[in-house]
């Protein structure tokens, strides 16, 4: 009996562990019944997407897709093409055909989105300009710069030429040719509730307030309900209080973060 158990615990970790290393997928978007009131509602919402940010694969995102499945939604993860590290508009086209594969594999008419860094501005150039304002019920961003950072800036400051060639990095430079394009009129176009989330710790967005939005979107400063919480830009993925505000976000739940939370 108890060799059959540790055969049976064998057999399904290392399943666990294929189906991470495989990486994302539409398919991955369906998820069993759970047994919650509470979950059985959020396993009949839109299916979430988690969007990668610049230089992160799939597998940084687990974590925080581990949470959301755990609360039961159905979730995939989207890696940037070539890591992010090229045009963003270019990033925005892939991305565009992987939400229509999640709705034709869902069912779903919209999806939702939870973006990280430079994947809330790929989500934002699908939104306004790939017709993403019909499929997308709900956008949250996690340290995204979308009115840019001088973190961009310094490979150029240091005599290392712009961006150190990286085309991303230089769209994501303050006041650069793209956010001009991107920022002029609604920044939050379309029929969707719009979340940005921000902390004063991130090393990567200065100065953080460039990762606000305008035009009647949800603003949270994580410090501003949690003073002693200390998350980084990385940290805004893996951080229990962070999440408890995108949960919140995607049930259109008041802002109540859990300073607590692990």
């Amino acid at each position: 009996m108890l060799l059959r158990r540790i055969l049976a615990v064998l057999a399904a970790s290392t399943a666990t562990a294929a189906a991470v290393l495989a990486g994302p997928s539409p398919a991955a978007a369906q998820a069993a019944t759970p047994a919650s009131a509470a979950a059985r509602a959020a396993a009949a919402a839109n299916p979430v997407i988690v969007v990668a940010g610049l230089s992160t694969p799939a597998l940084g995102y687990e974590p925080l897709a581990a949470r959301l499945r755990a609360d039961g939604f159905r979730v995939s993860i989207f890696q940037l093409p070539g890591l992010g590290l090229g045009d963003i508009a270019d990033s925005a086209r892939a991305f565009s055909a992987y939400v229509d594969q999640v709705r034709a594999t869902t069912g779903a008419a919209r999806v939702d989105l939870v973006a990280h860094s430079e994947g809330g501005l790929v989500s934002r150039y699908l939104i306004r300009n790939l017709g993403g304002g019909t499929k997308v019920g709900r956008y949250v961003s996690l340290g995204t710069p979308h009115y840019g950072t001088y973190v961009a800036d310094i490979a150029k400051f240091l005599g290392l030429g712009s961006c150190l060639g990286i085309v991303a990095c230089q769209q994501m430079t303050i006041g650069s040719s793209f956010l001009t394009a991107l920022n002029d009129g609604d920044d939050t176009p379309g029929d969707v509730r719009w979340t940005a989330v921000r902390t004063l710790q991130d090393e990567l967005v200065r100065p953080v307030d460039n990762a606000t939005l305008a035009d009647g979107a949800t603003n949270v400063l994580i410090q501003s309900w949690c003073p002693l919480r200390l998350v980084g830009h990385l940290g805004l993925v893996l951080d229990g209080t962070t999440y408890t505000v995108v949960r919140g976000a995607l049930t259109d739940s008041p802002v109540r973060p859990d300073c607590y939370a692990l």
